[in-house]
């Protein structure tokens, strides 16, 4: 079989290519309609029977309607009660959630050298670092929260938008359908000129070694990214001692494979255990450690996330933090490949070593009296109630998504706001380390 890293998403790929395959070169106006269309797939309830606008030229409208009504459907494997399990999983770990998307998911993301081209290419993330953060939350959320895969939530909807979106970059980066970059063994396109200022004339410039980096968006880095969302994290909670039971970790691993499947990874290329993934996870790092890449967007892309994060840390002694979280959740391999090896200030180093090692201590010890008790949960609660709330929730950037899963997504940072497995005096330590009000009522509705 031809290898996951030459293999990409027929269903997607071909409906880009009937929409965009029509005339010469990029069509930069069809791909405008295209996007007017998509903003219209709001919920997983309006996809059913969608049909395209007036005005839609007809092969457009075609291909977009077949799409929505082939790529919605769930797979016959998809198990509703460990997805509904997945979703009260998301909403207890709330806060925590989003440190380890900022110090694991992803950091790791982008340890994978053609991966991190990709993710250069499609929007010069380095300069853009929110926009990478902000676009990977306005996915997890419709997906993870109630009704976002099974109900009238809109994960299928976000979801089947992310999957053209790679058929686009795909089509884009290859100048036409990757079935004709990949004849006579891989093309190798060459750059050029941008034709316009917009991301979609310098995606079509750029230029591409198929032969060397595989298709853009292949099948390896889809699956491997699905890994960092759902793997990643759950080993992050295992390393900070907060691990799952194996059910739960299965039912969430469970959840994103149903993901997956809606953005077109192949079934062989999800794992069901963490065993299955830590193996899968391990393979492709390693054959991603043994390639190189030029040039190497990975360094310039770990400093532009750690950087967002620092500016959000008051105390010179602990802005480090992140990047020796970050270390110590992706371990030194992940580090090296990020460039996140420079020296931090001994007194910083001590200062996390020290915590770290406390916090384990005392919630083994504490746990064997108080099993919810967990101050690994806390502190990571009050980072990511930091970095949640001046980054994702900044109202003047608000998540690029439909209103009603805005309101759904307010509703739920709200009910974060208190950990539901923590003792009052917990969450009354919480409340004043992060200034919010003595309740989520009295905050109101958070908005996005």
């Amino acid at each position: 079989m031809m290898s996951a890293r030459l293999r990409a998403d027929p269903l997607a790929d071909d409906t880009i290519a009937r929409m965009l395959g029509g005339g010469e070169g990029p069509q930069w106006e069809t791909l405008a309609i295209v996007n007017r269309q998509l903003a219209q797939w709001q919920t997983n309830a309006g996809l059913a029977g969608w049909k395209a606008g007036a005005g839609v030229p007809a092969p457009v409208a075609a291909a977009l309607e077949d799409y929505a009504a082939a790529a919605m459907k769930l797979p016959d494997w998809a198990d509703p009660a460990k997805i509904a399990r997945a979703e009260t999983l998301f909403m207890d770990m709330s806060m925590t959630s989003c440190t380890l998307l900022f110090c694991a998911s992803l950091p790791e993301c982008y340890v994978v050298p053609e991966l991190a081209g990709v993710l250069h290419a499609a929007g010069q993330l380095e300069q853009h670092t929110d926009y990478r953060i902000r676009a990977t939350a306005a996915m997890i959320f419709p997906v993870m929260l109630h009704g976002g895969l099974l109900g009238a939530g809109g994960g299928v909807a976000q979801a089947l938008k992310v999957r053209l979106i790679h058929a686009t970059i795909r089509y884009l980066m290859l100048r036409g359908d990757p079935a004709g970059a990949l004849q006579h063994g891989g093309a190798v396109i060459p750059a050029q000129p941008p034709q316009g200022e917009g991301l979609h004339q310098k995606l079509s410039a750029i230029g591409w070694d198929v032969p060397r980096n595989g298709l853009p968006c292949n099948q390896e880095e889809l699956a491997y990214t699905l890994l960092t969302f759902g793997y990643v994290f759950l080993r992050g909670l295992r390393r900070l001692g907060i691990g799952l039971p194996d059910a739960d970790e299965q039912a969430y691993l469970h959840t994103w494979n149903v993901l997956g499947h809606l953005i077109g990874i192949e079934r062989a290329l999800m794992a069901d255990t963490m065993e299955q993934a830590e193996a899968m996870f391990t393979r492709i790092q390693a054959r991603a450690g043994a390639t190189s890449f030029a040039p190497d967007s990975r360094p310039a892309l770990a400093a532009a996330l750690m950087q967002e994060m620092e500016n959000e840390i008051p105390f010179t002694l602990l802005k480090p933090f992140p990047v020796l979280l970050t270390r110590y959740l992706c371990g030194p391999g992940a580090a090296q490949s990020l460039g996140l090896t420079a020296r931090v200030s001994w007194i910083s180093r001590a200062l996390f070593a020290i915590s770290m090692g406390a916090v384990r201590a005392i919630d083994a010890t504490v746990r064997l009296l108080l099993p919810q008790f967990s101050i690994a949960r806390l502190l990571t609660r009050i980072a990511g109630y930091r970095f949640t709330s001046r980054v994702l929730m900044d109202q003047t950037r608000p998540l690029k998504l439909p209103d009603a899963l805005l309101h759904q997504v307010g509703h739920a940072l709200g009910a974060w706001q208190a950990d539901p497995k923590a003792p009052d005096w917990m969450n009354a330590v919480e409340r004043r380390m992060t200034g919010r009000a003595t309740t989520p009522a009295a905050q109101g509705t958070v908005k996005c």
